[in-house]
């Protein structure tokens, strides 16, 4: 930590508190007649030795228990993994334009999500979540099959390229099927644009698991990409493997990615805005940056979501409108500042 650097303490517990202030601002806020008042009388209620009636009729507690929280839980755990896998992937890559998207498990969802919807008939809802989880992940495997068929998966560039292609490729398949099957292309537009819907709790449980091992993998390795960014050589000196680093973070890091994906659909610029803004903050040592970028990703997506089932209520706008307002503005200021670097 450089002299006039904020404390970390500081930094993680202001963090610490934007996530609880969004979290209850999400909660508090929203559509179906639920007032502020009542939805914190009946949180307060749940308190140990606190007995309060808040006045919500037991079709108001279901929406808020069962529905409105489980949606802010969501969008906070989708928020921290695509940001801390973003802020993963631009150590890995050195490149702070990469984000988890990177090796085509955009694509490789929305055309799982696409098949499923397509294909499904009667059951093709149900499908799209394990069918875009499975297609981001085979796209990922592609990308590195086909990167070490050229080059050995050895350099990021030659990783980046593939995932391109892998990209190019899902993508016109995808296009394909939606050409062939115009009647479901509201459906396929609806999951591309991102959404937090939820049925209970079901998806959260869902998604726990796989982001729990992702992030704890991660966090493990926040000394070893700070090493990492100074380059393989001076990595391996070291007695770091650089290759088998990078498989292994980038793996972890696509499993969170391509698991919550699977129930939020695309929602994009996450991954740049929020790491790359702690990192003008705090600087680029990962062991303030992967915490930060989860805290602050997850109150982000969260905030984001109330502003997309608020602005237009009774209606919704997709939540991934809403990331691309904010984060396309602000990749453009990345891509200036960053113009002397990649």
């Amino acid at each position: 930590m450089t002299r006039g650097s904020p404390r970390p303490a500081l930094v993680l517990g202001g963090a610490t508190l934007l996530l609880l202030l969004a979290l209850l601002a999400g909660t508090l806020v929203g559509p179906a007649g639920l007032t502020p008042r009542g939805v914190l009388l009946e949180l307060v209620g749940q308190l140990p030795f606190v007995h309060v009636d808040s006045g919500l009729t037991p079709r108001q507690q279901v929406i808020l228990w069962e529905i409105r929280i489980p949606r802010v839980a969501l969008g906070g755990i989708v928020g921290a993994m695509l940001a801390i896998a973003g802020a993963t992937y631009q150590g890995v890559f050195r490149n702070p334009l990469a984000d988890p998207y990177l090796l085509g498990v955009s694509s490789g969802a929305g055309l799982g999500a696409t098949l499923a919807i397509v294909l499904g008939g009667a059951v093709g809802s149900a499908m799209v979540p394990p069918a875009a989880f499975v297609g981001g992940m085979i796209a990922v495997m592609a990308t590195y099959a086909l990167g070490r068929s050229v080059g050995g998966g050895r350099t990021e560039v030659v990783i980046i390229l593939a995932g391109v292609a892998v990209a190019a490729f899902a993508s016109a398949v995808q296009t394909f099927f939606m050409q062939r099957n115009d009647e479901t292309l509201r459906q396929v537009y609806s999951w591309m644009l991102g959404r937090l819907t939820t049925s209970g709790w079901a998806e959260v449980r869902t998604v726990l698991p796989y982001v729990v091992i992702s992030v704890a993998v991660i966090a493990l390795h926040r000394r070893t990409l700070d090493v990492m960014s100074v380059g393989d050589v001076e990595a391996s000196t070291l007695g770091i493997a650089p290759a088998r680093v990078r498989l292994a973070l980038i793996s972890v890091a696509t499993l969170g990615t391509a698991a919550v994906v699977s129930v939020s659909g695309l929602i994009g610029f996450v991954g740049i805005v929020i790491p790359h803004a702690v990192r003008m903050v705090i600087g680029p040592g990962h062991r303030l940056l992967l915490p930060l970028s989860l805290l602050v990703g997850a109150a982000f997506l969260v905030l984001a979501d109330l502003v997309a089932r608020t602005a237009m209520s009774p209606g919704e706008l997709p939540i991934g409108v809403v990331t691309a307002a904010i984060g396309a503005p602000f990749f453009l200021f990345v891509l200036r500042r960053s113009r002397g670097v990649i």
